[in-house]
């Protein structure tokens, strides 16, 4: 059975977050009070509605206490119409809600009302962009928790012509490759000590925020 996820809030990033989970096979509904963004949406989703969800009776349209996940995903500009929407998510039973906040204070008050996961695009996207500005090699990153990040990173220099069993990364930087992938040709092999790098290759890696622009700063 497919995943179904509700997404509230069709502003730039939730019609993103729609698309993307579309692509990838997920039952999306997709939900705003704007008809307009509604029928962009409905292009590609499951199914759309149009809808105002700081509405009691509106909301329970859609059922979310059936459906897998609910994103509310609701603007900037609404962050009250963001704190209701989530609230009523949970008093319906809705098994897990993903709530958008803008600043700390905002995902304070979003946790209280019942939201079991805070999401922040604006603040992580930038982090990450700075990220990628300040370390070129730095390819992009990708949170998966609790300050655990997967990195993208070139080979640097340093690195080029030795094998990973040399360079002992996990000791050396508290990095850990999980796979390397060849810039030109794109092939991609899992990590074995005696593999020697080269300048084209990429390093897929695992650690701990920080952690690789340390190891760029030092390379």
């Amino acid at each position: 059975m497919k995943r179904q996820v509700v997404v509230i809030g069709l502003g730039q990033f939730g019609m993103s977050v729609a698309h993307a989970l579309s692509g990838r096979g997920v039952e999306v509904l997709a939900v705003d009070v704007d008809e307009e963004r509604v029928q962009t949406a409905s292009a590609f989703v499951a199914e759309a509605a149009t809808l105002d969800a700081t509405h009691g009776d509106s909301l329970a349209r859609i059922s979310p206490e059936r459906r897998d996940v609910t994103l509310c995903a609701i603007g900037d500009q609404a962050k009250e119409d963001s704190i209701i929407c989530t609230a009523l998510l949970r008093q319906m039973g809705s098994p897990r809600i993903i709530a958008r906040a803008n600043d700390d204070v905002h995902a304070r008050i979003l946790t209280l009302v019942g939201a079991h996961a805070i999401v922040n695009p604006e603040r992580e996207f930038g982090d990450r962009f700075a990220t990628q500005l300040l370390h070129e090699g730095i390819r992009g990153e990708l949170p998966l928790g609790k300050g655990v990040v997967i990195s993208d990173v070139a080979v640097p220099a340093s690195f080029v012509g030795r094998t990973l069993d040399e360079l002992r990364l996990p000791k050396s930087h508290g990095v850990t490759v999980v796979a390397v992938r060849n810039g030109k040709s794109g092939a991609v092999v899992l990590p074995s000590k005696d593999i020697t790098l080269s300048a084209d290759d990429v390093l897929v890696v695992v650690s701990e925020e920080g952690a690789v622009a340390r190891m760029m700063e030092r390379s």
